[in-house]
């Protein structure tokens, strides 16, 4: 994994899903680094690291915990979402923010999961096939350019490489009974994410927030999705210093 560090303040770590990078995923989250040293995290096989035939999330998981230190706020999206959940549980955390990760084991059986894995595994491999086919089950209404520029096509490449997120086996009770507070955010467009932030809500004792308008991609929603995490942070430092 590669490590970009910029602010001060109290740790904010941010890990991406898939297709884009950490650098791209939270540009949005930028203006943060005025209160918080923001540590965007870029997963194995995506840039700037070399690409990889294959990626694990159970790897990434151990990958992830030798980046975290005790008090860390850890912030992660999509795919990444699955990573942090893994983690988490071994971790000393301040608090966990997930964004619909693709923990879809943990919803087997509802219909909308089983169409969207079904839909999924139809997939082409090669990177134009693969985002034209992916993007829109993600709410995703981008027009790709033709030549796709190298990093968007390397990116789609590194999520072509990834493990399928629904094969994790979440740790909910070890989740649970850790004593940090969750925050788990979804974006009112799929039935399919919403079920899994449903079973993390409340098997979880989570907080629910819902940041609706960018489809999957809730960080770019700006202020929006950034006065969500500062409050929920902000509680959870409350909570930590015992006031009300």
């Amino acid at each position: 994994m590669h490590v970009e560090t910029v602010g001060a303040g109290p740790r904010v770590v941010l890990l991406h899903g898939s297709v884009t990078s950490g650098t791209v995923t939270w540009v949005e989250q930028k203006p943060l680094a005025d209160r918080f040293t923001l540590v965007v995290v870029n997963r194995s096989g995506y840039p700037p690291g070399p690409p990889l035939a294959s990626t694990d999330f159970e790897t990434q998981a151990q990958e992830l915990l030798e980046i975290l230190r005790p008090g860390d706020h850890l912030v992660a999206h999509s795919y990444g979402g699955v990573v942090a959940l893994l983690a988490s549980a071994k971790a000393p955390l301040a608090s966990l923010t997930v964004i619909e990760p693709p923990a879809f084991g943990i919803a087997r059986g509802h219909p909308a999961v089983e169409a969207f894995l079904d839909s999924v595994s139809e997939a082409p491999r090669d990177p134009r096939g693969y985002l034209e086919h992916f993007l829109p089950l993600v709410g995703s209404r981008i027009q790709l350019p033709d030549p796709l520029p190298a990093a968007i096509e390397a990116g789609a490449r590194a999520a072509i490489a990834e493990r399928p997120p629904h094969e994790a086996e979440i740790p909910l009770a070890d989740l649970a009974a850790a004593p940090y507070p969750k925050l788990v955010v979804s974006g009112a467009h799929s039935e399919a994410f919403d079920a899994v932030c449903d079973v993390l809500q409340t098997q979880l004792g989570a907080e629910r927030a819902v940041v609706g308008g960018v489809g999957h991609s809730i960080p770019r929603a700006g202020t929006q999705f950034n006065d969500v995490l500062l409050a929920f942070i902000n509680r959870a430092h409350r909570a930590a210093a015992g006031a009300p």
